[in-house]
């Protein structure tokens, strides 16, 4: 497997590489900066590494030479690991684009309520973006990364998330806590989904 280094590496030599990583995941190592002071609740090492168009921030969390979990703040107050490791992080946005949603819709983090939403937007964004699939192919193969079945990379993503306590919780400097990335709705809140 890559190492976190060389992927971040990688990126940052390729401007084309992060260009596809931008347009295919929202991920832009020029946003690591999360704009509020945070720290986990086992006061490990947080290194922000890249954003997205939110506000969101990625976070490698441990020190340098050790495995780093890959934790995710979003600008609203949600905050989670999701992935052991930056490779099987980005194997997993790279897989399945619309984690975000399949948390938001999750209905607490319930994996299989995560498999019928990732169905319904896998169909959304086959119509809405029929080329998508190729970019995924070419970008994980660039990085060095595996493809794999989106029912495999939402077990891994529903087990990140599942591992953030107690370790891993986000707060800020008075204390408070982000809230999971588990979201409580149901895919049926959608109505284009019904």
């Amino acid at each position: 497997m890559t190492s976190d280094e060389e992927i971040l590496d990688s990126i940052r030599r390729d401007p084309a590489l992060a260009e596809l990583l931008w347009k295919i995941c929202e991920f832009d190592l020029s946003r690591g900066d999360h704009g509020e002071p945070v720290r986990l609740s086992s006061g490990v090492a947080l290194e922000g590494v890249a954003g997205d168009f939110t506000g969101g921030t990625f976070f490698l969390c441990g020190d340098h030479g050790t495995a780093r979990p890959v934790l995710y703040a979003s600008s609203e107050g949600q905050a989670g690991l999701i992935g052991q490791s930056l490779a099987e992080a980005l194997e997993i946005m790279i897989g399945l684009p619309s984690w975000h949603d399949c948390l938001g819709f999750s209905g607490s983090g319930d994996l299989e309520v995560m498999r019928t939403t990732a169905a319904h937007l896998g169909r959304d964004e086959f119509s809405d973006k029929p080329g998508m699939g190729a970019d995924r192919v070419r970008l994980a193969a660039a990085l060095n990364l595996k493809p794999e079945a989106v029912p495999v990379l939402l077990a891994r993503l529903h087990a990140a998330v599942s591992a953030t306590e107690p370790d891993f919780v986000l707060t800020v400097e008075t204390g408070d806590e982000y809230e999971s990335l588990f979201g409580p709705w149901l895919p049926s809140r959608n109505p284009a989904w019904r």
